[in-house]
């Protein structure tokens, strides 16, 4: 193939390319449709690029110089930045293990947190919490809330022992030791379709109690006499790295709940197994903005849940909805050979609590705030 020249002679091609004043733009477009390309055309682009470059005054090549040793330093800069995750499980699970999420339990290190301490400054700092929540959003809807924070002292001091949450409590809500199915409906129908995917994961994690004595993930609980075991996917609102990988199908199932508490401090969802033999002290739950809901796995006879003072029994396959901030305990008095007590639990926002409420609260009771 041979490139012919469209201008009469090759000395007034390429004259124009070594004034100085035009530092290489000749070398454009109109310039690169003048040839038919070939390997001398493209000997000559080269020489032509070279010879304009060397031509180029000392403003020029510094400005050149610069763009090159920035560039150089933003592909550093790009190269050492870790890739961003996207918001999927294992990320949660990274964020988790960095605050202080151990075996499968949170433990606090803030000696301000509203769940764990209780302090005289307790009702100012969730004053705080809520005006800056107003500032940010609104105050509508939050009359409740509000009357909850400035008389928080006189609703705990004065309830009936029956019902008395140990860190805060919502006024004006229903109060009923236990909740019909319908309370929270769409919930309960479908953690009972996921009954046999839950049961299997535990049974999958349960082998592991034939090796040592507290796998890793369990957490031993304090009780009078017995046994009693927790394995948290979600604790205090948050994620648990480990335990939500060995049981992905049950914690992606809590993705489509409506109604779990999953981005505040009293959230929290759980593997509870109680040892034939097992006690569990009787205690108040720290709020009355939720409700505790229990999906049977494995029901043994002779075990019992009792929730101010009225006992209940749980099914496998079936949900148990009850307000833990009334006085309750479990036990399990069953023989050995029936195995352990197994329910699923999550805890549900109570079905009369606003969904402005349920905004406000997860900004005031946010983990770590």
């Amino acid at each position: 193939m041979v490139w012919v020249p469209l201008r009469p002679t090759r000395t007034d091609r390429r004259a124009p390319l070594r004034t100085p004043t035009h530092c290489g733009t000749t070398m454009s477009l109109e310039w690169l449709m003048g040839w038919s390309w070939s390997l001398d055309g493209l000997r000559d682009f080269i020489a032509t690029g070279i010879q304009s470059f060397r031509d180029c005054d000392a403003t020029a090549l510094a400005a050149v110089a610069c763009f090159l040793v920035l560039f150089v330093w933003y592909c550093y800069h790009v190269g050492r930045e870790q890739p961003r995750a996207y918001a999927t499980v294992n990320a949660l699970m990274q964020s988790a293990e960095a605050n202080g999420v151990q075996n499968g339990y949170v433990y606090c290190h803030s000696p301000e947190c509203v769940r764990c301490t209780h302090h005289d400054g307790l009702n100012q700092k969730l004053y705080h919490n809520l005006q800056e929540y107003a500032k940010r959003y609104s105050w509508s809807g939050m009359g409740r809330i509000h009357k909850g924070i400035r008389e928080q002292g006189r609703y705990l001091n004065s309830r009936p022992s029956i019902q008395k949450p140990e860190v805060f409590f919502l006024p004006d809500l229903p109060t009923t030791p236990y909740f019909s199915r319908d309370a929270q409906k769409h919930d309960v129908e479908l953690l009972e379709r996921n009954f046999q995917t839950i049961l299997c994961e535990f049974e999958t994690l349960y082998k592991a109690f034939s090796n040592c004595s507290l796998p890793q993930g369990w957490k031993m609980n304090s009780t009078p006499s017995g046994e009693w075991f927790t394995f948290y996917l979600v604790n205090q609102g948050m994620c648990v790295p480990r335990n939500c990988r060995r049981c992905p199908r049950t914690y992606r199932l809590l993705g489509s709940l409506r109604t779990c508490i999953g981005n505040n401090v009293f959230g929290n969802a759980c593997i509870s197994v109680l040892s034939p033999g097992t006690v569990i002290a009787e205690h108040y739950g720290p709020t009355n903005i939720r409700i505790r809901c229990h999906l049977g796995l494995k029901t043994p006879s002779n075990c019992e849940l009792v929730v101010g003072g009225e006992p209940q029994c749980w099914a496998e396959g079936r949900c148990l909805l009850f307000d833990d901030s009334f006085l309750h305990t479990a036990f399990h008095e069953g023989a050995p050979e029936d195995g352990p007590r197994v329910v699923f639990m999550v805890d549900l926002w109570h079905p009369n609590v606003a969904a402005a409420e349920r905004q406000a609260l997860d900004f005031i009771f946010a983990p770590g705030r």
